[in-house]
């Protein structure tokens, strides 16, 4: 999840590949998994698609019990906006959903009005909270 991705998870990380356009969605869900490679495209055992995932450069090391590397992926559920419009995640997003347009090696990204579904809440604007309109 998003809200567990410290710094130091992604010190090693040399690109960002995008297996679609990020153009047209307002967020992409990010998780950390550990995978058997540095670079290769992982493989996808989740409900949905995975619409991109994070490099290593040769610096990582895996894991001493298991040889595996920690790697950001990228990824979207059957029930995300970019599919259902008008579904559960018209409004707001999901708690590890990243605006993709703030994603870069070693960045973990932020939401923004745009990934959290539209305008700030009420209760935003009255603690003059703002998200980034990205």
């Amino acid at each position: 999840m998003s809200a567990s991705i410290e710094p130091d998870d992604l010190m090693h990380e040399t690109e960002l590949v995008w297996l679609e356009s990020i153009e047209a969605l307002d967020y992409v869900r990010q998780s950390l998994d550990r995978l058997p490679s540095r670079r290769r495209k992982p493989a996808y055992h989740r409900d949905g698609r995975m619409v991109g995932y994070a490099v290593l450069g040769p610096e990582a090391k895996g894991s001493p019990a298991s040889g595996t590397f920690r790697r950001r992926v990228f990824w979207l559920a059957p029930h995300d906006r970019d599919q259902q419009p008008t579904g559960f995640y018209s409004t707001g997003a999901p708690v590890e959903a990243i605006d993709p347009r703030t994603l870069a090696p070693r960045c973990p990204g932020r939401k923004t009005e745009r990934s959290e579904g539209g305008p700030p809440s009420p209760a935003m604007v009255e603690l003059g909270i703002t998200l980034d309109k990205a």
